[in-house]
């Protein structure tokens, strides 16, 4: 019950996300033309914060500079969400990358007590060996998932196990750093694929 509770929860979440933004677009001047995905004009900055990558290296804002990126939040022992959409992303930018296209892929484990730097690098290199991952303490992952909209909650099972409920949507961060759209699931491959290779050609303004 707790589960299906904290799951409704979440879905309630991307709801009102999806609903404020479209809401807040302005139709003449959007800042990313989607047409899977749901831009944020203004674009909004994130946050200050710090992580740490799967090489143990120091993830913060600056990282996100120059280039598009696209980001989810997850955890390496999910049996679903989280393995379907970094296997799709892979494809995506493996896909773009034939086409001249760069795309950062970063998945943020919101799960640190069993998800380690080392683990996220064997976790993120079964997919595509260009994908960043990222975990860090508890604070600075609330600062990043705020900045996104994103949320989680750590659900218990019998004998002391949890698993970690958590928003699936995808955000797409500008070359400035800056919340620039999502993706909400089911995920469209095609659709991304087109979406994004429309955005690589822009440059932040």
């Amino acid at each position: 019950m707790l589960r299906l509770i904290s799951l409704l929860a979440l879905a309630v979440i991307v709801a009102v996300i999806a609903a404020v933004t479209i809401l807040q677009r302005t139709p003449s001047s959007p800042a990313v033309q989607l047409d899977t995905g749901i831009a944020v004009d203004p674009p909004r900055q994130l946050k200050a914060f710090e992580l740490i990558d799967h090489h143990q290296q120091p993830f913060d804002n600056e990282r996100l500079q120059g280039r598009w990126t696209v980001a989810m939040i997850g955890f390496t022992h999910c049996p679903d969400i989280c393995p379907t959409a970094l296997n799709q992303l892979a494809i995506v930018k493996r896909q773009l990358a034939e086409q001249g296209g760069e795309l950062d892929v970063l998945f943020v484990s919101v799960d640190p007590d069993r998800d380690r730097p080392e683990d996220l690098a064997r976790y993120v290199g079964f997919f595509d060996d260009g994908l960043i991952g990222a975990t860090g303490e508890l604070e600075q992952l609330r600062r990043f998932a705020d900045s996104l909209d994103f949320a989680w909650v750590r659900v218990p099972q019998s004998e002391g196990r949890y698993t970690v409920d958590h928003s699936g949507a995808l955000a797409l961060i500008d070359p400035r750093g800056r919340l620039a759209g999502y993706f909400l699931p089911p995920l469209d491959l095609p659709a991304i694929e087109a979406d994004l290779g429309r955005v690589l050609a822009i440059r932040a303004d």
